[in-house]
């Protein structure tokens, strides 16, 4: 346990002498619940205080009351304490207890990154895993300077790199904007799986020479963090070009009306797919309508990227561990 990264003293600076409060939010049945909250917190004799479901009035309302220092979920719970924040909370009282904010599941956007860091004074620390790697692959290095956006760095005893479809690694060297070329994150370690049961096929497909295949794409910088920029699977072929979702889900969101938002790709008889943006507003906003989104976003998007389709709903699908479900949308 503790060479686990997200309880051991090198991440979090968390030891007997000073053990921390675990708000709960997530189910233990997941690897993300079960090892970042229970196991963090039995193994440095902290205290874990539990809620059923998220609910973020809920969480609000715990998180000042039993002085929670340590608080970790996936980034539509923590757009979901932003969204219930009034001037009922005494958000003064929750930030000075807060010491820790840990986020992972999916990409965490970088205006949640900001809102966050201005109301509670405390910069989220993103990480990354798979169940399949027992979770924690990478993850940011506590008590150094942010790097959003990024997952930040392997674990100890854990290798990361990027490779393309036929398993060769990508070139580490570095473009103009900072960061290498895209390619498929693989990992090597003690933690990775030793396979799917009675799925040897699967388990071919997924691993090779001791390296896991994640699925996910991202870019690394020259000081070895990584930057996910999607799911293989969520990336948008239209016209013949490659168009990652987050990219766009990233930009969309800085929008004064576009509370949550979510990209996905959908026939199209002569682009293969075209792009589809399905928004929950903000509230006070009905002056915004679809159309004056798709007008946006053609001014900030290349020609072949912004969305011609946009879908307003009240809220979007989610798993039990509150991940978007584009399947679903």
């Amino acid at each position: 346990m503790r060479d686990n990264a997200l309880a051991g003293t090198d991440l979090f600076g968390a030891d007997e002498s000073n053990p921390d409060t675990y708000l709960c939010v997530l189910p233990l049945f997941h690897s993300f619940g079960q090892t970042c909250i229970q196991n963090g917190a039995v193994a440095f004799g902290g205290t874990v205080v539990m809620l059923p479901r998220f609910e973020a009035q809920a969480a609000l309302g715990l998180m000042l009351k039993e002085q929670v220092t340590y608080f970790a979920g996936v980034p539509t719970m923590y757009w979901g304490l932003l969204g219930a924040l009034d001037d009922s909370v005494d958000v003064a009282t929750i930030a000075k207890n807060l010491r820790v904010a840990a986020a992972g599941g999916s990409a965490l956007p970088v205006d949640i990154h900001r809102q966050f860091s201005e109301r509670f004074g405390v910069t989220i620390l993103e990480g990354y895993g798979l169940s399949e790697t027992s979770p924690v692959a990478s993850f940011a290095r506590y008590g150094e300077e942010p790097r959003v956006g990024s997952i930040g760095v392997p674990i100890p005893g854990v290798e990361m790199k990027l490779i393309d479809d036929e398993w060769n690694d990508v070139p580490d060297d570095v473009q103009e904007d900072g960061k290498s070329a895209v390619g498929e994150i693989a990992i090597k370690g003690h933690n990775v799986m030793k396979g799917y049961y009675d799925r040897p096929e699967a388990t071919e497909e997924a691993i090779h020479d001791g390296w896991f295949r994640s699925g996910d794409l991202a870019r690394k910088d020259a000081d070895g963090f990584y930057y996910i920029v999607d799911r293989s699977k969520d990336m948008i072929i239209r016209g013949g070009f490659n168009v990652y979702p987050r990219e766009l889900e990233e930009v969309l969101i800085s929008h004064p009306a576009v509370s949550l938002v979510a990209v996905i790709g959908v026939p199209h008889e002569s682009h293969g797919e075209e792009i589809k943006a399905v928004v929950v507003k903000e509230k006070d906003h009905d002056d915004v309508s679809e159309a004056d989104l798709v007008t946006w976003g053609k001014e900030q998007f290349a020609a072949y990227k912004y969305p011609r389709i946009v879908e307003f709903r009240d809220e979007l699908p989610m798993t039990a561990t509150g991940k978007i479900l584009k399947r679903e949308i």
